[in-house]
């Protein structure tokens, strides 16, 4: 599944998801209170924006799932929560940095890897090595030269968590495991799904 289709399917979850709350919301009276089941717990309302959980299937709050963590520099934290093979043959890596210490976090351009024009401030830096085929991937590139990952990322504030994604050639079929490097961090090794 290409970015553009899965950014099509993303939005219309949202859009599918919006018309079921607004039938819901639609049936309570002036006097109606929703059920308390329909409310998140306390702990999930009052979390910040990088404890939020995506919803399940049935509505219900799901939590993240993490599946692998490495430390940076100052506070910075790595954080993936999921490494997915699609059938276009791409592997997408999603995560978030986290920035755990006690100031603004500015020191994002080693991320970027060799990148200088085509995509400033991203996560163009990131490699994924294949250790069994002997073989390292770098960041997809567009036809203009801009990677195929977030950019942007150029101040992280005390305590604010910065979701990105990655998208390389997926390895052969037969690779689960991988390494994930993004300079900065120390590499970590991943579990394919998919």
């Amino acid at each position: 599944m290409s970015i553009r289709q899965k950014v099509e399917v993303r939005g219309g979850a949202a859009v599918a998801v919006a018309a079921v709350l607004a039938l819901a919301l639609a049936g309570c009276g002036s006097t109606e209170k929703p059920k308390d089941s329909a409310r998140p717990p306390a702990s999930q309302s009052q979390g910040s924006a990088s404890q939020k959980s995506a919803p399940a299937a049935d509505g219900s709050a799901a939590p993240v799932e993490v599946i692998a963590t490495t430390q940076g520099p100052s506070g910075i934290v790595l954080e993936i929560n999921s490494a997915e093979r699609d059938q276009d043959g791409y592997l997408t890596v999603n995560g978030r940095i986290k920035n755990t210490g006690s100031a603004a976090f500015g020191n994002t351009v080693p991320w970027r890897g060799d990148e200088k024009t085509a995509s400033p401030a991203s996560v163009a830096g990131a490699t994924v090595v294949d250790n069994a085929g002997k073989k390292r991937y770098y960041v997809l590139r567009d036809t203009e030269g801009r990677c195929a990952c977030t950019t942007g990322i150029v101040m992280i504030k005390a305590g604010e968590s910065v979701p990105f994604f990655a998208q390389f050639p997926a390895p052969p079929t037969t690779t689960t495991d991988v390494v994930f490097g993004l300079p900065t961090f120390a590499a970590m090794p991943i579990k394919i799904s998919g």
